[in-house]
């Protein structure tokens, strides 16, 4: 899998995050950071005050760095968030919260160095997965805390976990042979402030919401099937009546598997004039 920063799915992320498929970076998403990375170059190189580059931050935006402190900044910046607490955040939401901080990076409106970007990629191909405890977000503003824990391993500093355990990541660094990064102008800043913690979740829990209305669905059909009951409550026309594309979706998965049933063919002709209501409200409930 190729990220560009536009095109990933939940699917994707589903596959890389539970299934480890490998991931790379497109050359489209490379151009697109290296323009990005000489903006903030160009402003690091500037006496002008540039938020996030040569400035403190939130309530010490006011307060101008100078260019011996600029790398020294975006380091404690992640050391300083990293205050997250709670039990560690399961590996399939971690790895979900890598490939989505990645595909944002790709986007190259970051400011951040492939080598960066690259780096997170190879921590997910290599299933170096940080420790991050699962408390710390602060909604819209950011998922910064558990963010700062996720980017630690990438400077060789916190913690990765190994079978469950948590184990220091300079440790697990020098065995994998895997060598740390120094963290240049805004880098920091652009590894933390995004919401790919909830994000992640939120991905997966689609996904399996998804699934589990396929299976209820089939098995809706079945019921349906074995009690005897008619397709006649699933009809196309009925079920447009109302602006609910999901009544619709689900009606049409119903119809498709009831097609053709030896059973309904049965008692086509039998004298019972409509379903229980728990047969007949499957589209509307389910969709």
């Amino acid at each position: 899998m190729e990220l560009s920063g536009k095109d990933l799915t939940i699917s994707d992320v589903v596959r890389v995050s539970r299934f480890k498929e490998t991931v790379g970076l497109s050359e489209k998403a490379k151009k697109k950071i290296e323009a990005a990375r000489s903006v903030v170059e160009n402003a690091a190189r500037s006496d002008k005050a540039t938020y996030g580059i040569n400035t403190g931050f939130g309530a010490l935006a006011t307060i101008k760095v100078g260019p011996e402190d600029l790398l020294d900044l975006q380091r404690n910046l992640l050391l300083s968030h990293a205050c997250g607490v709670g039990k560690a955040t399961p590996e399939e939401v971690v790895r979900a919260m890598m490939l989505l901080r990645a595909n944002s990076l790709s986007c190259g409106f970051s400011g951040v160095r492939i080598v960066l970007v690259e780096k997170l990629i190879e921590f997910l191909n290599k299933n170096v997965i940080p420790y991050i405890p699962e408390k710390g977000s602060v909604g819209c503003s950011g998922d910064l805390a558990q963010l700062a824990h996720m980017s630690l391993p990438l400077i060789g500093e916190g913690y990765v976990l190994e079978k469950g355990i948590r184990v220091p990541a300079p440790e697990v660094l020098k065995k994998m042979k895997i060598e740390p990064l120094t963290l240049v102008e805004k880098e920091g800043l652009s590894l933390i402030n995004g919401t790919q913690a909830m994000t992640a979740r939120l991905c997966l829990a689609v996904n399996d919401a998804l699934n589990a209305l396929w299976f209820a669905t089939h098995v809706a059909a079945l019921t349906t099937d074995v009690l005897l009951g008619s397709p006649d409550a699933f009809d196309e026309g009925i079920q447009k009546a109302r602006p609910h594309p999901g009544q619709v979706l689900v009606s049409s998965w119903l119809r498709e598997d009831l097609r053709g049933s030896e059973i309904r063919e049965s008692h086509r002709n039998c004298p019972k004039v409509q379903d229980a209501y728990s047969l007949r409200c499957i589209p509307q409930v389910h969709g």
